[in-house]
């Protein structure tokens, strides 16, 4: 049994997919494997197969391990919300908020919690593939560390250092990385990946030697750029205004890009339909007149987005489309918007008060401190849906007499009476090949092609492959297994 952590020179280098694409690699070669993060702070969350959620990575590196995710997978999980303050889940759970201020000195006592759930992963299976968040670099965050080496070093994990060169400067940012961290913590570093390489990587031979000569680390492969990565679903919200749109001419589906937005990756399936065009639109700019549906997506904070909505004019624009005659869908926080009012009478998401919401659908939301985690299966638009609900809510109101969809013989959401205007708690159901196909032919258009669980399968698969062909796998087993063979060393961060 082992381990082996990936830490990155920065946020966005490419960490949540190489540990999906080992965790395949490995578990295809027959291995036990978990994933594991420490620390996650996202507002894409799953639910898991014990009730609680994790980060929505964990949730994808599970599937590259064939297994269900569990919260051991993600014990402390950071969901950012209004007033700079963050929920606090710990071991699937809600534990109360943290704000900017008290984060530092809070996270420290969690390690020991940390440290539980990294031990039962351990205990279950041959390898543990760790993911370290942001930077190590970041030793202005060193103090009561429990994400990245305060981790490795009280688990005794040996570390990967990835580094993007894409985005530029990677030689800087790997030697300077060993430059200001601590040297107890670089004793932890055993070598480094290059990420997201295009062209020839012989071209980077130069600086590649280089790279070893000045940090006395050893280089473990140049990752080359993956086409199918786009099939995989995205954590971070980051990456919301580069991602790539089908050609002029598809019908288009447009997407606010809210402050909190949460759970966006329930808009990845539609990248399947070669006939939308997904339109993720930006502050600053108007919701395109030409959309055939505006998708309203989930929050973290759906009274402080309902804010921000208006303040950026797109309430204008939605009811200007309503009134064209085109078709609205919102989402768990977006379905809560759609409605007369949002009731926070106890502060769940901030000063306790009342919102009034965009009046499409005849329903009132009141917010509650109880949160609701559940896989689910049923029906919608005559279509077989499975997702889940992950929110803090309950929504009542005469507009839900019309469901849109039935959940165990139960019914779920609500439809306007003209039927342009939908809304229902149910992550992923455009995961439904059937479903999209419904739900496009009220648009006038033709969809439901190709299985989206089945395209996120395969894209895994081919990044095992390129992993397998650029990365030395096999000496990084070797690490994983002699140098975290000792166990946990117990130490504090």
């Amino acid at each position: 049994m082992g381990a082996l952590m990936l830490q990155g020179t920065g946020s966005d280098v490419g960490k949540s997919v190489l540990v999906a694409g080992l965790c395949r690699a490995l578990t295809n070669r027959g291995l036990s494997v978990r994933p594991f993060k420490p620390q996650n702070m996202s507002n894409n969350a799953a639910v898991t197969v014990d009730g609680g959620e994790i980060g929505r990575a964990q949730a994808l590196q599970a599937l590259a391990c064939r297994v269900a995710p569990h919260s051991d997978m993600n014990p402390v999980l950071l969901k950012p919300q209004a007033d700079r303050t963050s929920q606090l889940i710990v071991h699937g759970r809600v534990r109360g908020t943290l704000g900017a201020a008290n984060f530092r000195e809070a996270r420290g006592p969690l390690l020991a919690e940390v440290l539980e759930s990294y031990a039962r992963l351990r205990a279950a299976c041959d390898l543990v593939i760790v993911e370290g968040a942001g930077s190590p670099a970041e030793i202005n965050l060193r103090r009561g560390d429990i994400a990245n080496m305060g981790f490795a070093r009280a688990a005794n994990v040996p570390v990967l250092l990835v580094g993007d060169i894409d985005r530029g400067g990677v030689i800087a940012s790997i030697v300077g990385t060993k430059a200001v961290i601590d040297p107890g913590d670089a004793a932890m570093i055993r070598g480094f990946l290059i990420n997201k390489f295009r062209g020839d990587p012989a071209l980077f031979d130069d600086g590649y030697r280089e790279i070893e000569r000045r940090s006395g680390w050893r280089g473990f492969g140049v990752v080359p750029w993956i086409d199918a990565v786009k099939y995989l679903p995205s954590e971070d919200a980051v990456v919301l205004d580069r991602r790539a749109a089908a050609p002029d001419g598809a019908m288009i589906v447009a997407c606010p890009i809210l402050p909190r937005i949460a759970n966006f990756d329930d808009l990845d399936p539609l990248k399947l339909e070669p006939g939308v065009r997904l339109v993720m639109v930006p502050p600053g700019q108007p919701i395109p007149a030409e959309a055939a549906l505006i998708v309203l997506p989930g929050s973290k904070a759906t009274r402080a987005d309902l804010a921000a909505l208006r303040a950026e004019g797109w309430d204008v624009d939605i009811s200007a489309h309503v009134r064209r005659g085109g078709h609205v869908l919102g989402l768990c926080g977006g379905y809560q918007m759609l409605g007369r009012r949002i009731a926070d009478a106890e502060g769940i998401e901030g000063a306790p008060g009342c919102a009034d919401g965009l009046g499409l659908l005849d329903v009132e939301t009141r917010l509650a401190p109880t949160k609701t985690l559940r896989a689910v299966t049923g029906s919608a638009l005559g279509a077989p849906i499975t997702g889940y609900e992950i929110h803090m809510g309950e929504t009542t109101g005469a507009g839900t007499a019309r469901a849109f969809a039935a959940i165990a013989g139960q019914p779920e959401g609500a439809i306007s009476a003209d039927g342009r205007v939908m809304g229902s708690y149910v992550h992923g159901l455009l995961a439904s090949a059937d479903l999209r196909r419904a739900l496009l032919t009220r648009l006038g258009a033709v969809g439901g092609g190709q299985d989206h669980d089945a395209a996120v399968d395969s894209a895994l698969d081919a990044v095992a492959a390129e992993l397998e062909r650029h990365v030395a796998i096999d000496e990084l087993i070797a690490i994983a297994r002699q140098e975290s063979g000792s166990g946990l060393r117990g130490e504090r961060a």
